[in-house]
């Protein structure tokens, strides 16, 4: 559990001390500073938290905010006051203090505030990735014609998957899809393991069932041999018939956010990347999850 630095600064020196002994017995680390003054020179020891008195000899304790915030203005500060001056106390709130609270004051209180200032401050963080700063480029796939043959098509991605073998890059960079290309040059779509998957299975597993035979089922001990034959008569198919309809796209300046719920809504598991209309990556259920382990494992 990361420690506290607490910077306590009051002129009543009984006050001062008995309470710093008892934050540092909750677990804070405590300094002291008895004046205005003392606690601007405290800052070179980037405490997290101040307490800061309202009413002090020498330098007021609105004064001292005021000299505070110039030099530090993220700096989470709780006023203190005593005599009745709650006035004062909110005076000093509204001109940047986070908190105020009457003296004595209760020290579980107090200790509660702290942790509730030390963690108020925003953390730095860097801005959220695009989905173009998360994308696979397009260069990275294998890319055959839409009219060539799913044999054409294996050859041509086997071919790319032993070169990314030799260079070791095979769990980063193997992309076992292959994009399809018409003619002029555009993407047709994607051919995925999946669309494979689908191509082998036998027709009537797809076909809709008669009314009268909702609870039909197929028997496995009749399938025997098919996933062998029936892939063999995927060879001579063109890439274009497997490819599975129109496929999404979006823009790489869009973030991860708009992905994630374009993937879950379509239960599709890739999107094209645009960049003005033209296809320049992919981004998967894969580039999401692994953005969402590298936020995790950086807390």
């Amino acid at each position: 559990m990361e420690i506290i630095k607490v910077l306590m600064v009051d002129d009543e020196e009984r006050f001062r001390e008995t309470t710093a002994k008892i934050l540092t017995r909750k677990g804070f680390e405590t300094m002291l500073a008895a004046s205005g003054e003392e606690a601007l020179d405290m800052l070179s020891h980037s405490p997290d938290v101040i307490i800061l008195d309202v009413r002090m000899g020498g330098m007021s304790g609105h004064e001292t905010l005021e000299r505070i915030r110039e030099k530090d203005p993220d700096i989470p500060i709780i006023m203190l006051t005593g005599h009745g001056d709650i006035s004062g106390a909110k005076k000093a709130y509204s001109a940047g203090a986070y908190d105020y609270l009457a003296k004595p004051c209760d020290i579980d209180l107090l200790a509660a505030k702290i942790n509730d200032a030390f963690h108020s401050v925003a953390k730095v963080k860097l801005p959220e990735k695009s989905v173009g700063s998360v994308m696979i480029p397009l260069d990275e796939y294998t890319e055959v014609e839409a009219d060539s043959t799913i044999s054409e098509a294996i050859a041509a991605l086997r071919k790319s998957m032993q070169g990314l073998v030799a260079t070791n890059r095979l769990m980063e960079s193997g992309h076992r899809s292959v994009i399809a290309r018409n003619a002029d040059g555009s993407t047709a779509g994607i051919l995925s393991p999946r669309d494979l998957l689908y191509a082998v299975l036998p027709e009537y597993l797809s076909a809709p069932k008669p009314s009268t035979a909702d609870s039909l089922q197929y028997s496995a001990m009749f399938w025997d041999g098919q996933f062998t034959t029936l892939a063999e008569k995927l060879a001579g198919r063109t890439v274009r018939s497997l490819l599975s309809g129109e496929f999404l796209t979006i823009e790489s300046s869009a973030n991860l956010m708009d992905a994630t719920n374009a993937l879950i809504t379509s239960g599709k598991r890739r999107i094209i990347v645009q960049e003005n209309g033209i296809d320049v990556g992919i981004v998967r259920e894969q580039e999401l999850f692994y953005e969402i382990a590298r936020i995790i494992s950086s807390r």
